[in-house]
């Protein structure tokens, strides 16, 4: 499988890439990118909420009422749930959210995404660029210039801090370095835009496993 790679002006550079099947080719495990998903935004969540029970209210425990005669229920406590300002029933707890995925499955999750990318026609090579200057005006001219409409996201073989700091501006537009992108970013862009040594990173990454 080949894509042409493109320049920065959204012409052909004459030259093409090709894809590694066990990477670019694989039948999509929707299964495995639900789980990466849910693993990612499990991760997210900060698990700070908390709700003070009955034995956390400071209040009077002076007995309301008598207990009998009176035709409805004992209370014994304005800490009772039951009472307005009392504790709350099984309330919310701190507690962590995040949980254990094969590596496997993740690898799986992320070969899928970008799988299904090339199937739809959602994936541009191209060449590897820098600027010699943050500009987010220059960056969002290079986004046009490739056709690129809705949410982007861009693939680049080297951390470029000059090419993010352009990009991160741009509310539909992401940057990433291409070990660190994950299956939630890569299927939440419309168009994914990989650099021509970004496929080798990944071919070089898929045989050191």
């Amino acid at each position: 499988m080949k894509l042409d790679v493109l320049n920065i002006q959204g012409g052909s550079t004459g030259r093409s890439v090709e894809l590694p099947e066990e990477i670019f080719g694989v039948e999509p495990n929707p299964h495995a990118v639900y789980l990466a998903v849910k693993q990612y935004l499990a991760a997210q969540r900060q698990g700070t909420h908390k709700a003070k029970e009955k034995w956390e209210i400071s209040r009077t425990t002076k007995k309301l009422k008598r207990q009998k005669g009176t035709g409805t229920a004992r209370a014994g406590s304005m800490k009772s749930p039951v009472f307005r300002g009392g504790g709350r029933t099984f309330g919310p707890k701190p507690r962590n959210y995040t949980f254990k995925l094969n590596k496997k499955v993740k690898e799986l999750a992320r070969y899928s995404a970008y799988s299904d990318k090339v199937a739809s026609g959602a994936m541009i090579v191209v060449e590897d660029f820098n600027l010699a200057a943050p500009s987010t005006k220059e960056y969002k001219r290079i986004l046009e210039n490739l056709k690129v409409d809705g949410k982007s996201l861009l693939l680049t073989a080297e951390i470029n801090s000059n090419v993010y700091l352009s990009g991160r501006n741009l509310p539909k537009s992401q940057v990433r370095f291409v070990n660190d992108a994950n299956t939630y970013d890569i299927i939440g862009a419309d168009v994914l835009l990989i650099s021509e040594n970004s496929i080798n990173k990944l071919k070089s990454a898929f045989q050191e496993q």
